[in-house]
């Protein structure tokens, strides 16, 4: 019996490729969105935010049907920790999983710039933050319990149990519904490479990176995921009862 299976170069080159589509498509439009309304505002009314959910999760539902196949599409170093901490993907296969979705991240980032110009670096670049009154705990726990949703419905698609074929969907569904929940709080990131990529690369085009929130972020996020695979663990668990 033969298995076929992708190489590892080919998963890191389907993480990078659909990471940067996330950005590109997830965060691009809160840019486009703003420079589309011209009033110069930095925040959203709920329809802007509901055009920028969706094109997350739309953008999240293509990229699973198109690279799940290949990589598993984690296309989120919060998804790859979770799994590598429960087993499920190995140590070497993580890391290099984790350092494609941030490198993706960064170049989905600088195609945004690259389309939109120095408009885009002006208008935050999509860069995840959080202002008054939000509180770092408040913004930590925002962005953990709302990575700890997605990573657990990431879980439970994936389990060999669930109805398969349909994984993108019920991904997407949730993205839309978290970023609608967490945007006005903290952005609702909930993925390291999201958060990591735009700041790099408005800090090159010289703007000031908000580099105090970014282990709020990524700590809030990792957390999240690992707490999301120990849930489900628990939770899915099977025994076996003799009959």
């Amino acid at each position: 019996m033969r298995i076929t299976e992708n190489s590892l170069l080919q998963k890191l080159l389907a993480e990078f490729i659909g990471t940067a589509f996330l950005v590109f498509l997830g965060v691009g439009s809160i840019p486009v969105t703003l420079i589309l309304e011209k009033t110069g505002k930095t925040s959203f009314t709920m329809a802007d935010l509901g055009v920028i959910a969706f094109a997350f999760a739309m953008a999240v539902v293509a990229t699973v049907f198109t690279i799940g196949h290949i990589s598993g599409c984690h296309i989120n170093p919060a998804v790859t920790l979770a799994l590598a901490a429960t087993g499920a993907i190995g140590r070497r296969d993580a890391a290099g999983y984790v350092l494609a979705q941030c490198a993706g991240a960064v170049a989905g980032a600088a195609a945004i710039v690259g389309v939109l110009g120095s408009r885009a670096v002006h208008l935050g670049l999509g860069i995840a933050s959080y202002t008054s009154p939000t509180t770092v705990p408040q913004a930590f726990m925002a962005e953990a319990v709302g990575t700890l949703i997605l990573v657990f419905v990431v879980f439970g698609v994936i389990d060999r149990r669930a109805p398969s074929g349909f994984a993108g969907l019920p991904i997407g569904f949730a993205v839309f519904a978290i970023a609608v929940v967490l945007g006005p709080v903290t952005g609702a990131a909930l993925n390291p490479a999201r958060s990591l990529g735009p700041e790099l690369v408005s800090a090159l085009h010289g703007r000031a990176p908000e580099w105090s929130q970014l282990p709020v972020y990524l700590g809030a996020q990792v957390t999240g995921g690992l707490l999301a695979g120990w849930l489900y663990r628990m939770v899915g668990r099977v025994r076996t009862i003799a009959v």
